[in-house]
């Protein structure tokens, strides 16, 4: 389980987010929603440690991140947490399956095991025949899958989503929204995800709506 206790974000004189507190539950799939500004973003850096909390306690499976040195908690971010964004932000000069199994080359995993994993995932992910093609060779949607399957290499037990679908066509961001609760049927793993689509946090399992920093 993934909890957020009592946190607290400003930049500068601004409170963005303010006694924030929540849990995810495994395999649940939660849509963050409220208007530009609310601080759903932020708050998904935060749950997905790639910001840090003014004040408040981030817990992962008990552990209180906190508590952990940088180097610890790279270890628990690469094995234990999976990002997709907007944008999919893929290495133009690797292949969809070099830029899948990137994060786990990264934690030093067998070569052989990870090769393994990045073609179960593009087969799950339905772009198999796009395994050795470049980024510039593939389509919005297609790139998107890629960052979606680099997600789940390492098979962590949250994804954090920040607008997945927002650079997409109504088609792609369709098939994605199902995708991500085939992924969560088949790997077991919890999505969070911002977004502004209705469809998708119509979806979700839960949705939790903030608005000026709160949750209402």
């Amino acid at each position: 389980m993934l909890e957020g206790s009592n946190i607290y974000k400003k930049y500068g004189s601004i409170e963005v987010l303010k006694d924030i507190s929540l849990q995810i539950q495994p395999s649940e799939i939660v849509s963050i929603v409220g208007a530009s500004g609310a601080g759903k973003s932020t708050l998904l850096h935060i749950l997905g440690t790639l910001d840090k909390a003014d004040s408040g306690k981030i817990y992962l499976d008990k552990i209180e991140l906190s508590q952990l040195d940088n180097k610890a908690l790279a270890k628990v971010r690469n094995e234990k947490i999976g990002f997709i964004f907007q944008f999919h932000n893929l290495m133009a000069e690797l292949t969809a399956k070099e830029n899948i199994c990137l994060p786990a080359w990264v934690g030093k995993k067998s070569k052989e095991e990870t090769e393994k994993r990045a073609e179960v995932l593009l087969d799950a992910l339905k772009i198999s025949h796009r395994a050795d093609h470049l980024p510039s060779e593939m389509s919005g949607g297609e790139q998107q899958r890629v960052a979606v399957a680099r997600a789940l290499i390492n098979s962590p037990k949250f994804v954090f989503a920040d607008e997945p679908s927002g650079n997409l066509d109504t088609k792609n961001a369709e098939e994605l929204h199902s995708l991500f609760f085939e992924l969560r049927n088949t790997f077991g793993c919890s999505f969070v995800i911002v977004t502004h689509n209705p469809s998708l946090a119509e979806r979700s399992d839960r949705t939790i709506e903030l608005k000026d920093g709160r949750i209402l």
